[in-house]
């Protein structure tokens, strides 16, 4: 079988939609926490399997001898370790044959915050003896777009990121390499850092985003405790800004804007250009 771990989340239900692509339904099992978020997966032919990272009682069963894993790493920062020890340590105990992880451009070299807990993860992984391979994604470039009402309503795109670039790509294109990896063959053992073929600024984004809309946008660089100040009034905790203020500082350092081309060479076409996903989120 063919596990995906996270399976009703914008990445997990993505993966489901590349796999069904070319696997049969009932070849494929989605790892959901709510079994009423899955029941559209349910209703495609995919078997569901209820289970919560938090749970650690819950992912007994979950996998099979035999099963190639996805475990698409939780979104909560400061809970993921031990979230993902729980589904390591019962992916080693059915014996899968594959587990594949949605980790970090960098991997073990990535030396920004939000890395911190991706690097436990390998390294967990590595030490349980499972076969593996690594899947470093890069940012989406939902992240980006994913907030464009903001930035229209203010004519801004603020960050804290000076000219430093971001190789991006669409959630997915990284969505049919994990797809691309769980069916293929000769995947055991690599780590791939996965990004798109194009490095991009936020000068350049905010220029898009006019070009494309019609209107003034500019890009508004601060301070970092003023960027942190504006994510804090937008009702963010104070863990997940110190975590993003310093992601802002990564992309002026440049450790996102990598260029790589494994996801290209995965999916077997160029990446997704920013220009479409600012298309696409200006006509939804």
């Amino acid at each position: 079988m063919f596990v995906v771990t996270g399976a009703t989340g914008h990445l997990g239900r993505l993966v489901l939609d590349a796999l069904l692509e070319t696997v049969p339904a009932d070849r494929i099992a989605a790892v959901a926490r709510d079994g009423r978020k899955a029941a559209p997966l349910a209703a495609r032919g995919v078997e569901v399997r209820v289970a919560d990272y938090d749970r650690p009682e819950t992912l007994g069963g979950v996998f099979g001898a035999g099963d190639r894993v996805l475990l698409i790493s939780g979104s909560e920062v400061g809970r993921r370790g031990p979230q993902h020890a729980a589904v390591v340590d019962a992916a080693a105990a059915a014996g899968v044959a594959l587990l594949a992880y949605t980790s970090v451009l960098g991997g073990p070299d990535a030396d920004f915050s939000l890395a911190d807990e991706h690097r436990a993860t390998e390294r967990m992984i590595l030490e349980s003896g499972l076969p593996y391979v690594f899947l470093r994604n890069g940012w989406y470039h939902e992240n980006y777009t994913g907030h464009l009402a903001p930035v229209l309503e203010h004519g801004a795109v603020l960050g804290a990121a000076g000219d430093g670039r971001v190789a991006s790509a669409a959630r997915a294109d990284y969505a049919a390499a994990a797809a691309a990896v769980l069916t293929g063959t000769g995947h055991e053992g690599r780590a791939y850092e996965l990004s798109g073929d194009t490095a991009w600024s936020l000068p350049e984004y905010a220029a898009e985003v006019a070009r494309q809309s019609g209107r003034e946008i500019v890009y508004a660089d601060v301070p970092p405790e003023r960027y942190a100040a504006v994510l804090a009034s937008a009702g963010l905790g104070a863990a997940h800004v110190a975590a993003l203020v310093d992601a802002e500082d990564a992309v002026r350092r440049g450790r996102l804007a990598r260029t790589t081309g494994d996801l290209a060479r995965l999916i077997g076409r160029p990446t997704t250009p920013l220009a479409d996903a600012v298309a696409v989120a200006l006509k939804g």
